[in-house]
């Protein structure tokens, strides 16, 4: 079970990235007198065709999985092995300690590469999608700002 703080974060995520998403999506304008019903039906089929040209369907995408414990993982192999090191010179403890401080640094740094790069992925398939949509939507005579 998470701690309060980190359900909090990632809660915190999510909203975040939803917020991006929301903001990142193109406007469309109709250029040449279309209907609202035609302008609905253009969205759905431009909709379709790009998540068909990407692989991608931001409908569906949830935000990207905030690993977590990766801190508490680094510090509990690094104690574990500091713990052996240190058993050597009669002084486990120290040895412990230390191995779990860099072990935990070490877990914190490499939980939040996955984080990023779970992102950075994410941000991509959303951009590839965005031009997919107003490519058809531009084709199909509607501006975009």
């Amino acid at each position: 079970m998470r701690s309060p703080p980190i359900r909090f974060a990632v809660a915190l995520m999510a909203v975040l990235f939803a917020a991006s998403v929301a903001s990142a999506q193109p406007v469309f304008y109709p250029a040449k007198g279309q209907s609202h019903k035609r302008q609905n039906s253009d969205r759905q089929a431009c909709h379709r065709w790009a998540v068909d040209q990407t692989g991608f369907d931001p409908t569906l995408a949830a935000a990207p999985p905030q690993r977590s414990g990766g801190v508490a993982r680094g510090a509990v192999a690094g104690g574990a092995v500091g713990g052996v090191a240190g058993s050597f010179n009669a002084n486990a403890g120290r040895g412990a300690l230390a191995g779990a401080a860099v072990g935990g640094l070490i877990g914190g740094v490499r939980q939040h590469n996955q984080n990023s790069q779970a992102n950075e992925r994410q941000a991509q398939n959303l951009e590839g999608y965005n031009r997919a949509l107003t490519a058809c939507m531009s084709g199909r005579g509607y501006s975009v700002r």
